[in-house]
């Protein structure tokens, strides 16, 4: 006899930061994961308005082939931070899709391919050249993420004005150079910046389990005869 919830995994993410820092709606989420990249204006539990997506690869997709390109390892996102450390992010000059385009969504698949080609036009990559090449990468997503942020700041203070939260959430928020350079963004255009502990950005059950809490509290649930959603749009 007890309450059944079905969770989408998306809302995991995106309502982690109430859980770690109990921010009030609405805010501006920014959710970079393996398979999801999207900006999201939250207004409530449930009240997801899509503001941009991909148009193609995920971001962390793109990091963790990025770095199987430069046998980094795996996980690939956070091997290839490791190696950028060491890195000279002017080094090469890789494309910024859809930078300076007037809507919200992202692309990065030509960023990859650019990467690809770079490593098999070099007959040898030396640790610094991978290093470089890594750091080169992680510095244009950074600026192509902030360009995208940005737009989809202008919309979301229009509508929710400022001095809201800003939560950056998912898997990839966990990159540091990610974060400061969103960190600088919020504090551009008076927001607060969120961003869970790096634990409780990848997939983990707190999230899940505090979803079913906001929703158990709003007297929410589920019948038996739920089926998994492979694809569950947040919006």
């Amino acid at each position: 006899n007890l309450p059944f919830l079905a969770i989408n995994h998306l809302e995991g993410h995106a309502l982690t930061a109430r859980l770690t820092h109990k921010i009030n709606f609405p805010f501006l989420l920014f959710l970079a994961s393996g398979g999801h990249c999207q900006i999201l204006a939250v207004s409530a539990v449930g009240k997801y308005k899509l503001l941009g997506s991909t148009i193609d690869d995920a971001i962390g997709e793109a990091f963790d082939k990025t770095a199987k390109l430069l046998d980094l390892g795996f996980p690939g996102g956070p091997a290839l931070e490791k190696k950028a450390l060491n890195g000279n992010d002017a080094k090469y000059t890789f494309p910024k899709p859809m930078f300076g385009r007037p809507n919200c969504n992202f692309s990065f698949s030509g960023l990859k391919t650019a990467v690809r080609y770079k490593v098999r036009d070099s007959q040898y990559l030396s640790d610094k050249d991978r290093a470089d090449i890594a750091a080169s990468f992680q510095k244009t997503v950074c600026d192509v993420v902030k360009d995208r942020c940005s737009n989809a700041i202008s919309i979301f203070q229009l509508e929710f004005g400022r001095n809201r939260p800003f939560v950056v959430a998912g898997g990839v928020a966990a990159n540091q150079s990610l974060r400061m350079s969103l960190y600088n963004l919020a504090k551009e255009n008076d927001m607060n910046f969120i961003a869970p502990p790096a634990a409780l950005c990848t997939d983990n059950a707190a999230m899940i389990a505090w979803v079913g809490i906001e929703r158990l509290n709003l007297g929410h649930k589920d019948d038996f005869d739920f089926m998994p959603k492979p694809r569950w749009p947040l919006d």
